[in-house]
């Protein structure tokens, strides 16, 4: 039998060998009487939905990076052992889009070269273990980290009008196949059913832009102002987190407000710090081992003062950024230590930017006197009332009434019938829609969203009008001089009509080629099929 047009037996054979994992030429193959079944057509769909959900985990992947340094902090209060799970993230998720990839680009080209589609069992085996693989991380993304769902559905915003483009490229290449298969197979019914599907999935791709969103499609003279940053207990990228030299840091990346946490000490020294217990962010358990694992509040200021709130930075190098630092830096890291509240206002009063915080812990049934204590520095402390941005909810009032030119700031949306109009928010960013946005800025709300880290993201809240956001990455946003991408949209119309255009044409095309070379080789093939059935009645007689 003749070898199917454009594929010689040497690259069918390279095709069969890591698909089928056998070194058998395709004339071979052939004589054997090989041919593609329908649990070999089930298992290339098999193969090609494993790859689809493959590539959704992995944009999901990319997406998480955004928040991936809470979920590292999360595991470490569970497990008290610091690990950076973001390269094991990528290195996992790449090897999983790889090896789909690879297979489904091989099993399309066994089904253009008319190659039967005999998926070895270890790839089988394999290709049911990544398909477990990913629903297990889904699943434990919905469990554990239901909120970065909603991180998935902004994405959208920023990436939508280039999936859409990707995906019409993907199904468009998708027509050579899918026409070589149509072409061969003598199953009418099959035929137009998927001839039928196809063309759905297409004209669903054609009219998709009709329903996607972006707020960065606008035009250039309509974009609102850079939102104002605000350093996420610093800039912990390039010092340790909750530090003066973190504050510093903050102040030269032209944050506007450095964010912070506040803790009371047991003998009333409100001081800087984020988790409940030390273990983390000091060497506590080299310095006090009996008392590591108490609340940070049950120690007293003078011990507190012993601990060493920066060596950790350079050993565990929580976002990889470690060693890029100078050597003074690196020195003067190694030399942190706890600040109080009342050193952090004279930094911020000196650099002439304000300061948020939260008080914890919230629940601690001396809660109140953490907040007098907290109020009693700020006041002594003689920095302007209007620079000090007030997080807490408990005793809001009390604090209204003793300090009433500090900013209060709502970790919560507006109400219906609220007594008194809000003037600041603070909310996750996935906690507002891009219209909340909007409305609450010609309301003259300020609105901040944490925690922001990512360009894309980034650039999403910039168009959609944000006040400012909290980062991690102050450095790094402070040199966007404009979002990653911004169209207007008669721009995005052009290239929606285009790309349309090129995909109908080249499907066409795809179609009307592979039906001339089915038309070639049916001769042969008719000739073959003759002189097979004399050779079998010979036999038979």
């Amino acid at each position: 039998m003749a070898d199917p047009p454009g594929c010689c037996a040497a690259c069918a054979t390279c095709l069969l060998c890591p698909y089928s994992c056998q070194w058998i030429t395709a004339k071979k193959k052939k004589m054997k009487g090989l041919r593609t079944t329908k649990c070999d057509c089930s298992w290339f769909l098999f193969l090609f939905f494993v790859f689809l959900f493959t590539l959704v985990w992995l944009y999901f992947a990319i997406i998480i990076l955004n928040d991936l340094h809470n979920f590292n902090e999360f595991i470490f209060k569970q497990w008290k052992s610091w690990f950076d799970w973001s390269p094991v993230l990528l290195i996992v998720t790449a090897l999983l889009i790889t090896y789909s990839s690879v297979l489904l680009v091989l099993a399309l080209c066994l089904q253009l070269c008319c190659q039967p589609l005999k998926l070895h069992w270890l790839h089988k085996v394999l290709l049911i273990l990544t398909a477990l693989v990913v629903a297990a991380a889904f699943t434990g993304l919905g469990i554990k980290w239901v909120e970065e769902w909603r991180s998935a559905q902004i994405s959208l915003q920023a990436t939508g009008p280039f999936l859409h483009i990707g995906v019409v490229g993907g199904m468009t290449l998708l027509a050579w196949p899918l026409a070589s298969f149509i072409y061969r197979t003598r199953n009418t019914g099959l035929r137009v059913f998927l001839l039928l599907v196809y063309c759905t999935v297409m004209i669903a791709l054609y009219l998709a832009p009709l329903g996607i969103s972006s707020p960065c499609i606008m035009e250039e003279n309509q974009l609102p102002p850079k939102p104002a940053l605000i350093g996420h207990r610093g800039a912990p990228m390039l010092a340790p987190e909750n530090t003066l030299m973190s504050l510093h840091k903050a102040v030269d990346c032209d944050v506007q407000v450095f964010e912070t946490d506040v803790m009371v000490s047991a003998d009333g020294v409100p001081f800087l710090m984020h988790d409940e217990q030390l273990t983390r962010t000091t060497n506590v358990q080299a310095v006090f081992p009996e008392r590591a694992a108490l609340n940070s509040s049950a120690f007293n200021w003078t011990d507190l003062q012993q601990l060493d709130a920066g060596s950790w930075f350079l050993e565990r190098n929580p976002f990889g950024t470690a060693e890029s630092l100078s050597a003074g830096d690196h020195d003067e890291a190694a030399k942190q230590r706890i600040p109080s509240l009342g050193e952090a206002l004279e930094a911020v009063k000196q650099s002439n930017i304000s300061i948020m915080f939260d008080l914890r812990p919230e629940n601690h049934s001396d809660y109140q006197n953490f907040v007098n204590a907290t109020l009693g520095v700020i006041l002594q402390s003689g920095i302007p009332l209007q620079q000090v941005l007030w997080l807490p909810d408990g005793f809001r009032e009390q604090v209204k009434q003793q300090a009433p030119g500090v900013q209060q700031v709502y970790g919560r949306k507006r109400l219906q019938n609220e007594k008194e109009p809000l003037l600041h928010v603070n909310l996750p960013y996935q906690d507002m829609s891009s219209e909340e946005i909007r409305q609450y800025r010609q309301d003259n709300i300020s609105v901040n969203l944490y925690v922001v880290n990512k360009p894309w993201l980034f650039s999403v809240l910039w168009c959609s009008g944000v006040s400012s956001v909290t980062t991690n990455a102050c450095q790094v946003l402070k040199e966007m001089k404009r979002p990653i991408w911004l169209l207007p949209s008669s721009t995005y119309l052009m290239i929606w009509i285009v790309v349309d255009c090129v995909s109908f044409l080249i499907i066409i095309w795809a179609f009307f080629l592979l039906k001339k070379c089915s038309h070639r080789s049916r001769p042969a093939e008719s000739e073959t099929d003759v002189l097979l059935t004399k050779i079998n009645s010979l036999m038979q007689e």
